[in-house]
């Protein structure tokens, strides 16, 4: 039984009359009786734990960053009014407000009460029990229950790139017109025959469609549709790395949204593999505009995990998911020891059957270091930022002579400069 501070002051001024009045043993007996009768009376009067129903719904989404209100709803189910007080209990990191509310919910009644959450992170907070106290009508005294109401609130990546998807999709479909001039290349699609002005590129003269028609020919042609990109996310301990005011995980999470949401928006079939020493999230290829969603919800929870990365187990769940040539995006990392003893010995193997991106997360900080020469300290890390920059380069070249591509940015700007590299390779036919 719990008691409420109108019990105390009914107690106090009893006390009071008593000292007053009848200052006796026999007084002192007779107010303790007539509180505890009250109390009693009062408890026996409030509502049972059965005759309380409460619903919520199991999973709230939003996007990190935001807020949502959570419903949950107390019905009354018995023959007495519900009174009392409700604790909606979440975790620290789900950043819930107005968590206790106070009822009063007639026979037969329901009421709605809404907790504000706000997450300070992604992924899938749970809530804990619900706590009431339901008093009797006086509001003396009641009793005190836990509810368990499974519910969970999901918060997704914020896609704060999703602002540059609109001009990418427009100048893919500008793309989509281009002429067999400006587009030839091995691998790209035919679309249709037009007549042929002058400027155009003799070889596009088809002859044959020629000679039955009355005017001169030529052959358009589209950028390549419904390619395979699989996406590999590395989630080991580099992408743990801060970059910024964020990790390069996250940097990666962003990118990854962009390209997934412009490929399947030219028609290719988008996936994606999270991957450190086993798959934390997976993404089977497919085509429509239900990949970006698809793409939100798998890489909410994903997280960095503080060990090294098997890379040969990687390119071993990418080769089994990535079954016909296609384009293979791998997010990591370009450190010299990373390159070198993970990467160069793998690639080959990946690069004959696909097509191969590698995506780097770069440290503004470094090219920041290097810029900075005022005095001797400054002098000295900017000669090491000069070595870094270097080595990365080194990297990247010779990446580059074993026909791997290798688009390195600052976070900031990796998701344009990924979306564009992308844009590239589906203009020269490259996919």
């Amino acid at each position: 039984m719990v008691v409420t501070g109108r019990l105390v002051a009914v107690a106090a001024a009893a006390a009071a009359a008593v000292a007053l009045l009848a200052p006796s043993w026999i007084g002192v007996l007779a107010a303790t009786v007539l509180i505890l009768v009250l109390a009693v009376t009062d408890r026996l009067l409030a509502a049972r734990p059965d005759e309380v129903a409460l619903h919520r719904p199991e999973l709230s989404v939003l996007r990190l960053g935001a807020s949502v209100e959570v419903e949950l709803s107390v019905t009354d189910t018995g023959q007495r009014r519900l009174r009392g007080l409700i604790w909606d209990d979440w975790p620290a990191s789900a950043g819930a407000t107005e968590r206790e509310h106070r009822i009063s919910v007639p026979v037969s009644g329901r009421i709605r009460l809404y907790t504000t959450l706000t997450p300070a992170y992604r992924g899938d907070r749970a809530a804990g029990p619900v706590t009431l106290r339901l008093f009797g009508p006086l509001g003396l005294a009641g009793h005190q229950f836990h509810r368990t109401v499974p519910a969970r609130v999901r918060a997704l990546p914020p896609f704060r790139s999703e602002r540059l998807l609109a001009a990418k999709v427009k100048r893919l479909q500008h793309l989509e017109g281009r002429n067999l001039a400006d587009l030839r290349g091995q691998g790209t699609e035919f679309d249709s025959f037009r007549e042929y002005v002058p400027g155009d590129d003799v070889r596009t003269i088809d002859w044959r469609a020629t000679a039955r028609a009355t005017d001169v020919l030529v052959r358009t042609w589209r950028p390549e549709r419904n390619r395979q990109v699989l996406m590999l996310l590395d989630t080991g301990r580099i992408s743990a790395g801060r970059v910024g005011e964020g990790t390069r995980l996250e940097t990666a999470i962003e990118a990854a949204l962009l390209l997934g949401s412009l490929a399947a928006a030219g028609g290719d079939m988008v996936g994606l593999l999270a991957y450190d020493r086993e798959v934390r999230a997976e993404v089977r290829t497919g085509i429509g505009r239900g990949i970006q969603p698809k793409l939100m919800h798998a890489l909410a929870g994903v997280t960095p995990a503080l060990v090294d990365t098997d890379a040969e187990g990687l390119v071993r769940a990418a080769i089994q998911r990535a079954r016909r040539r296609g384009l293979i995006v791998w997010f990591t990392s370009l450190d010299g020891a990373a390159v070198t003893e993970n990467l160069l010995p793998v690639l080959p193997v990946l690069a004959e059957r696909h097509r191969v991106l590698i995506v780097s997360v770069t440290d503004p900080g470094i090219a920041a270091a290097a810029a900075e020469r005022g005095n001797l300290a400054e002098l000295y890390r900017a000669a090491a930022a000069e070595s870094r920059i270097a080595e990365q380069a080194v990297l990247q070249e010779s990446l580059r002579r074993r026909g791997i591509a290798v688009v390195a940015a600052a976070g900031a700007d990796l998701p344009a400069a990924l979306a564009d590299e992308y844009l590239e390779l589906k203009q020269s036919g490259a996919l």
